[in-house]
């Protein structure tokens, strides 16, 4: 199989096939930078400057061939979270401020990129992260349900969002609802169709396109009343994107007058933290389902993301990670190299300068329903019982997690569903001392590789040893022994079995001693595993 040439070269060869899928991309991306930037409370044109910008700037400075830059839902309750606090009820204020936000959080990634913090996301447990993932799916459903049944909710808070839902059931726009109902119908029936064809078409795009065409039979453009049972409902352009003119109407510029406050601080560091440990373990997921097993350069991925933040946040825009749905989509439909990425954001930028007025006549809960199959997807009863399987350990770190960003805040979630890992780590037999520093040597001689580890290894001390394994060379023999461990967390057997895979494909041979000693807390191949004492 020959891996196809990067850079120049790579474009000379296969830019038919790159512009093919930037242009099936954009046709994704489109609707969803739009809908995110609405369910982010930021001005529509925000999360469409994220498209461009992360195409663009993300595609020629990053360390990856296939990733996709732009918005995400998974930054949705971070952006709209910061826009209320730190505008206090003035969400111009609050955008602007955020803007700055942004551009701090911009800067420490291309420091972190420099200072090699490719292995960030290490240091967040595999149910932490799913668990902030599931409650950024549960924030965004309890906002958008609302949106796709024409109803203006009068809480304000994620619980209240999520009670208030039966009394906006009771009082849903009859046309709006439409609208929306068969925007989830089309994206749940049209991926299940057994046509070939048909599964290549965006489904979010069909939304689009059937939102488009009812708006215009239901007059949406024009304020009028209808009745339907007997009840009188109002409807109009209120119902549809709000969207400026020009393209440079759009620009929105950072505030710093609150820089060196408290919850200035707060936001910028959720923003940075989250957009980090998405891009990597996006970036991280994608590499394994590249067609040529492509490894990306994490402290570039970094880098790159950090710079078109930073101009994101002077411009107007919304912070962008590389994204999973859409990079996902890119490999399906034949990408080849870093170029697909350019050219999503170059067709982006072309139809936002020639067609912005299209934009006004899309629905609005069209948008939502897309936005509710994400959320969905993200806090789906499968994720439960999906993290149900892997350990009680883990589905208890993972509700705390969820309980406590939907509760509190995303970095709270995050902060109490961490501590609630070590103290079960810690009553599991993990010693304090052993916490931040893996015992373990490397003994290589004759092209064989024995690691020998020693005590605990999880989550807070496995860097360094990944480095070590990492850097053992390739289609040789490695032998690991773990017969002196008392305590491995789930997460570090996920990244050993990741490395397993890993140095198997490259021809090499790997054998693990000891791991028949060490009981799991359940059947799953990732399971904690503890010593147990034996009467």
């Amino acid at each position: 199989m020959n891996i196809p040439k990067d850079w120049i070269l790579g474009l000379q060869e296969n830019w038919k096939k790159d512009i093919l899928s930037g242009f099936i991309v954009f046709l994704i991306a489109l609707p969803l930078c739009i809908g995110i930037s609405l369910a982010s409370g930021a001005p529509v044109m925000a999360g469409v400057f994220s498209g461009i910008i992360g195409g663009i700037i993300g595609s020629l400075l990053g360390g990856s061939f296939l990733t996709i830059n732009g918005p995400a839902a998974g930054l949705i309750a971070v952006v709209l979270n910061s826009i209320n606090v730190l505008g206090g009820g003035d969400a111009i204020l609050g955008f602007e401020l955020t803007l700055a936000a942004i551009v701090f959080a911009g800067l420490t990634q291309i420091l972190l990129g420099f200072f090699r913090a490719g292995n960030l996301s290490i240091f967040f447990p595999s149910s932490v992260i799913h668990g902030m993932m599931a409650a950024i799916g549960i924030i965004i459903i309890s906002k958008q349900v609302h949106v796709l049944l024409g109803v203006v909710p009068k809480s304000k808070s994620i619980l209240g969002l999520l009670i208030e839902i039966p009394e906006s059931i009771l009082k849903l726009n009859p046309q709006i609802f439409l609208i929306g109902v068969l925007g989830i119908i089309i994206l749940a029936a049209l991926p299940k169709i057994p046509v070939q064809w048909v599964k290549k078409i965006p489904a979010p795009l069909v939304v689009v396109i059937v939102g488009m065409i009812l708006g215009v039979y239901f007059q949406l453009e024009e304020e009028h009343t209808f009745t339907f049972l007997n009840q009188t409902y109002s409807i109009g352009p209120k119902s549809l994107v709000s969207i400026p003119s020009h393209i440079e109407e759009g620009f929105h510029f950072p505030n710093f007058s609150k820089t060196f406050s408290y919850n200035f601080f707060l936001m910028y560091l959720t923003i940075m933290l989250v957009a980090s440990i998405e891009t990597l373990l996006t970036a991280s997921a994608v590499d394994k389902i590249d067609p040529y097993k492509r490894e990306t350069n994490m402290d570039r991925e970094l880098i790159s993301k950090g710079v078109a933040n930073t101009i994101l946040g002077f411009i107007g825009g919304l912070p962008i990670i590389a994204e999973v749905v859409r990079s996902s989509a890119n490999v399906s439909n034949g990408a080849k190299t870093r170029f697909a990425n350019f050219f999503h954001g170059i067709f982006l930028l072309v139809f936002i300068i020639l067609f912005p007025n299209i934009l006004h006549k899309i629905p609005l809960t069209a948008l939502a329903a897309i936005l509710i199959m994400v959320g969905f997807k993200l806090a789906s009863p499968k994720e439960f019982i999906h993290t149900k399987e892997k350990g009680i350990d883990q589905i208890i770190v993972f509700l705390t997690t969820i309980i406590l960003t939907i509760i509190e805040d995303l970095l709270i979630g995050v902060i109490a569903g961490i501590l609630v890992k070590i103290i079960i780590l810690l009553l599991n037999g993990m010693k304090l001392k052993t916490m931040f520093k893996a015992n373990f040597t490397v003994v290589s001689e004759n092209n064989v590789h024995t690691i020998t580890i020693r005590d605990t290894i999880v989550f807070t001390n496995f860097l360094s040893l990944k480095m070590a394994l990492y850097s053992i060379p390739v289609s040789e023999t490695v032998i690991i022994k773990l017969e002196e461990v008392k305590v491995i967390g789930y997460t570090t057997m996920e990244y050993l079995n990741d490395f397993i895979k890993f140095y198997k494909d490259k021809n090499g041979k790997l054998e693990i001693l000891g791991l028949e000693t060490l009981t799991p807390v359940s059947e799953h191949e990732n399971a904690t595993r503890r010593l147990v004492k034996k009467d």
